[in-house]
């Protein structure tokens, strides 16, 4: 793989349009599942979530006539993150919003980036500057302290905190995984693919897991499935592999850090109060992930860069 040049390593006004709106849209779909798996079992809510979506992507792809995988590797990438990004982590996700709530699923999978730091130098051989791991630990911490005056411990809460944590370690061992394999991959088409296959195996799930509970299809719910379908599904994963081939996954893995803020100020408009500490804690991880993003563009110095396993080759 060729190296990557220091303009590539660089915000585009594109890319920082991608980025906000991923933010955005996945910000919100946190509370979109909370409302969906009230009334729908959570593994048909995911399923039907991705069917739908793959299916338009596929659509859409067939239409503009795009490349699809050219080889037995390329498949072989796709049908591994339909489980390791899609469909496990998903449906542990709509399983555990049972007993979590929203902003505290945010929070736990907010520490997405630092799983990523720490698989990145086994995986690719890459560094990760140390800017970049000290500034994740600060977001992290900032975002605990968001929400430790809610704190529970209760023994459903526990599990589905647990089921939380290992979605995120698998989709931060996923968006490495897809770092490395999917460069060539067209986005629309690798992202309905792993759709539609998530979608067989979630519905699989619903079968084997969920016979013994119906779907009550309230407005609320059908709006929110909506929502996720086509924002938090079918747009948000074209754009992030889209992103992808741009950003290290450290980098785009920072989303998952801003996600808490906007689960955050969707609880301020139920009249939530806000504490002058919250809004120190907001200020310190927004700092924390934009430094970040720039720790690419400006290298530390070599031998100053920890997690990492150098490349004999270099």
């Amino acid at each position: 793989m060729a190296e990557q040049t220091p303009e590539s390593l660089s915000f585009t006004r594109s890319q920082l349009l991608g980025y906000v709106a991923l933010c955005l849209i996945w910000g919100s779909t946190w509370l979109a599942i909370r409302l969906v798996v009230r009334d729908v079992p959570p593994l048909e809510a995911a399923a039907l979530r991705f069917l739908v979506a793959g299916v338009l992507l596929l659509g859409m792809a067939v239409l503009q006539k795009r490349r699809w995988p050219a080889d037995g590797q390329q498949w072989n990438t796709i049908i591994v993150l339909s489980l390791t990004i899609q469909a496990v982590p998903y449906g542990l996700l709509f399983w555990a919003e049972q007993h979590v709530t929203s902003s505290m699923t945010a929070v736990l999978f907010s520490a997405m980036p630092l799983a990523v730091a720490l698989v990145t130098p086994t995986m690719m051989h890459r560094k990760v500057p140390r800017r970049a791991v000290y500034a994740m630990v600060i977001a992290f911490g900032g975002i605990l302290t968001l929400f430790y005056e809610n704190p529970s411990t209760n023994r459903w809460v526990l599990i589905g905190g647990g089921a939380v944590l290992l979605s995120m370690s698998l989709s931060a061992w996923s968006v490495v995984y897809a770092k490395q394999r999917l460069h060539n991959v067209d986005s629309v088409v690798a992202t309905g693919l792993q759709l539609l296959f998530g979608s067989v195996v979630l519905f699989w799930g619903t079968w084997a897991l969920e016979a013994h509970r119906h779907a009550v299809w309230t407005r609320t719910a059908l709006v929110a499935l909506a929502f996720l379908t086509i924002f938090g599904s079918a747009a948000a994963f074209v754009i992030y592999y889209w992103l992808l081939k741009k950003l290290q996954p450290y980098q785009l893995s920072t989303i998952s850090m801003i996600v808490p803020l906007i689960a955050l100020l969707e609880g301020l408009l139920d009249g939530e109060p806000v504490p002058l500490l919250m809004v120190a804690a907001v200020l310190v991880v927004l700092g924390s992930v934009w430094s970040v993003l720039r720790a690419e563009k400006e290298k530390d110095p070599e031998g100053s860069d920890i997690l990492m396993l150098r490349d004999k080759a270099q």
